[in-house]
């Protein structure tokens, strides 16, 4: 499990060093395998401004950029199609060294003078991205280092976690323990109440055929989606944990199942055929071409998530390319769901395929959780997509069992910890972590 220490900060106070927080965890049963400062190479890659851009006069594919850096203006051979006079980008000077560990010189390219390198994500190591310069957004200067501009200084945590934790496969989770030994509560993200979704009066229908292996199912709809780049602050979040940003439809599923714990998905809804979704297991012959572009050959112990007429996703492990989000979607409808442990992991194994969900599917997800994973993303998309809200919803709850209460005797608990507690402070220990 990766998270960054200002991640963290968002749902508690930790001003601790960072030392101290891993060690704690450690203590914990949560053992921290890395921490690493995260961009600490980017120090010497500046801001600078384009104020003109002509062309190269010996080469169609390269331009020549005047930028400014500070008071200061010189001349770039640059060939990115994006560069245009006004835009702000990352600059590596000559001498400096880039993550790949190519040294920037100043250099005559096609008998023209280029005193430095306009950089892409990809040449920073920021992100795979490299069809053009940086953009940097209009609060960056000119002349700044790119982690101040970016608000990138921050610090990686990996945690190893043991099976038997899956409440720690999120953020929250994580910072849940952290309350436990500062004494905290946890700013949570959703504060409000959560909707009673009926299903009633909505255009889409969910019927769960399976509930021993699908023991949640929530579906709501959401449109007029505004598919495009996440905004900074998302796609920053996701790299810095090693996630690659796709669009802001999925990058919101990410971060909340991130934040969560909870794994969703984001069906393109006129790709639903009959617009309805069904829980089921495979039948005889049937196969899903899943979203890496990969044919799946299923068997009849595998759980689906099914339209009026084929599979669209393998519950718990991957969406189907027939119903993904792309560039024209403007209606979603996204799936909040808990699936069977073992039949995750089941499938997982036999189709090869290890994600992020299923990572967290296999471990056990908490119920009572979906659906506040699912407020929390549709707060983000109506605030990042401009995405309306159809009133009300599925939340299929045929297949949760009731919780058992938990008996704990506190003269066992002592006799087990060598320690003297009373009741009230195993009580508040309790409470610190929920």
């Amino acid at each position: 499990m990766k998270f960054t220490l200002n991640w963290l900060k968002e749902y508690i106070d930790v001003d601790l060093p960072v030392e101290v927080v891993a060690d704690k965890l450690t203590m914990l049963g949560l053992e921290v395998d890395n921490v690493i400062e995260l961009y600490r190479d980017l120090d010497t890659i500046k801001v600078a401004r384009i104020v003109n851009v002509r062309p190269h006069p010996d080469a169609d594919r390269l331009t020549l950029c005047d930028v400014v850096l500070d008071a200061e203006e010189f001349q770039v051979v640059c060939g990115a199609p994006n560069a245009s006079p006004g835009l702000l980008t990352a600059i590596a000077l000559p001498g400096v060294t880039l993550p790949s560990g190519m040294k920037v010189r100043k250099a005559a390219i096609r008998g023209q003078e280029s005193s430095g390198m306009l950089c892409s994500e990809k040449d920073l190591g920021i992100s795979e991205d490299h069809s053009g310069i940086m953009e940097l957004p209009g609060t960056a200067r000119a002349g700044q280092s790119l982690p101040d501009a970016l608000s990138l200084r921050d610090t990686l945590i990996e945690v190893d976690l043991t099976p038997n934790r899956p409440d720690c496969t999120s953020v929250l989770g994580i910072a849940r323990e952290i309350a436990g030994f500062t004494n905290q509560k946890l700013k949570q993200p959703v504060k409000n109440e959560l909707p009673e979704l009926t299903g009633e009066e909505v255009p889409f229908s969910v019927e769960v055929l399976a509930p021993e292996d699908c023991p949640r199912y929530g579906a709501r709809l959401l449109r007029n989606v505004s598919i495009s780049p996440s905004p900074w602050w998302l796609r920053k979040r996701l790299l810095a944990v090693g996630l690659r940003p796709i669009n802001n439809v999925v990058d919101i599923t990410n971060l909340v199942m991130l934040e969560y714990g909870q794994p969703l998905h984001a069906f393109d809804f006129h790709r639903l055929a009959g617009g309805r979704i069904i829980v089921r297991r495979a039948r005889a012959g049937e196969h899903i071409v899943t979203l890496d572009g990969e044919k799946r050959q299923l068997d009849k112990e595998m759980l689906l998530i099914c339209d009026a007429e084929k599979p669209v996703a393998v519950a718990g492990v991957m969406g189907g390319e027939n119903s993904e989000v792309i560039e024209s979607t403007r209606d979603i409808l996204l799936e909040s769901a808990c699936f069977n442990p073992l039949s995750v992991r089941r499938t997982a194994r036999q189709l090869n395929l290890g994600t992020e969900a299923s990572y967290r599917f296999e471990r056990g997800v908490d119920p009572e959780v979906s659906p506040r994973a699912m407020e929390r993303a549709v707060q983000l998309l109506v605030e990042i997509t401009g995405a309306e809200i159809v009133a009300n919803g599925y939340d299929c709850v045929a297949g949760i069992k009731p919780r058992e209460a938990i008996k704990l005797r506190i003269s066992r608990t002592n006799d087990i910890l060598g320690l003297q507690l009373d009741a009230m402070e195993v009580g508040r220990f309790l409470e610190s972590i929920e």
